[in-house]
């Protein structure tokens, strides 16, 4: 059975993580839009109007 030591993983260097994180932060604002959006159309077909 295979192991893996703990020697031998490296972590990519901090930019490449925050990056990744700022990537999927992004999406997810992206994402929530989108939906947000989507429901905000629905409600207005539906006659729920503010005015």
């Amino acid at each position: 059975m295979a192991t893996i030591d703990s020697r031998e993983v490296r972590s990519s260097p901090w930019y490449k993580r925050l990056g990744w994180l700022l990537l999927i932060w992004s999406g997810s604002v992206v994402a929530l839009a989108v939906v947000a959006s989507l429901l905000k159309l629905a409600m207005y077909a539906a006659g729920m109007r503010t005015h």
